[in-house]
């Protein structure tokens, strides 16, 4: 393991640090801004939000960095409560320059995984209760996998050739090998009371 994506939640950086020893940590560049934008009065222009998305707009590293230096510089005297967070941010939400440059859309954020979550908090609010665990792990399962499909085969968010080069010393399960795990039986649940059901 190389790179870790996260947001700045204390037990994520400390599993991270626990279990991946030795891994670069990319802190997730939307939940920093959002964390930046917590220090800045709802009533001030959206100057903020737009300097931190300029460091990210840069054609390589080094103008990533130099971006993200005139970002503190011109935060630190009107805004220096947004300014430390920035700082204190800096190494980990940079982390993703020390890899390709094409591939720092896939890297720089965990959007694709947030966006999942929204989708599997959005089906199960639908069905409310669950009449047992087997139930809600059949359903959730079942949005995993296809998921986890999509991203392998269908438009894939990173193919074999991406994997070997952000980890050389991995060797990537041959082609078609994901789609081939068996998907969940397909089945209704119904719960005994108030009528309430769903398809996975």
């Amino acid at each position: 393991m190389r790179l870790v994506i996260a947001d700045a939640h204390p037990g994520l950086t400390a599993a991270i640090a626990a279990v991946f020893t030795g891994s670069l940590w990319q802190r997730c560049r939307t939940h920093l801004t959002t964390n930046v934008l917590t220090k800045v009065p709802k009533a001030a222009p959206p100057g903020v939000a737009v300097l931190v998305r300029m460091i990210f707009l840069q054609p390589d590293a080094g103008a990533v960095h130099q971006q993200a230096e005139h970002v503190l510089t011109a935060l630190e005297p009107r805004r220096p409560e947004a300014a430390k967070v920035v700082a204190d941010a800096f190494e980990d939400v940079l982390a993703f320059t020390a890899f390709p440059h094409e591939r720092w859309r896939q890297i720089w954020s965990n959007n694709p995984l947030q966006r999942l979550t929204k989708e599997i908090r959005r089906r199960t609010d639908v069905v409310d209760i669950f009449p047992n665990r087997v139930a809600i792990i059949r359903l959730v399962g079942a949005l995993r996998t296809e998921q986890h499909d999509e991203w392998a085969i269908g438009q894939r968010y990173f193919s074999r050739e991406p994997v070997a080069q952000l980890n050389p010393e991995l060797k990537p399960a041959p082609e078609g090998r994901l789609s081939s795990y068996p998907r969940p039986e397909t089945r209704l649940v119904r719960q005994p009371s108030p009528s309430c059901s769903y398809t996975t």
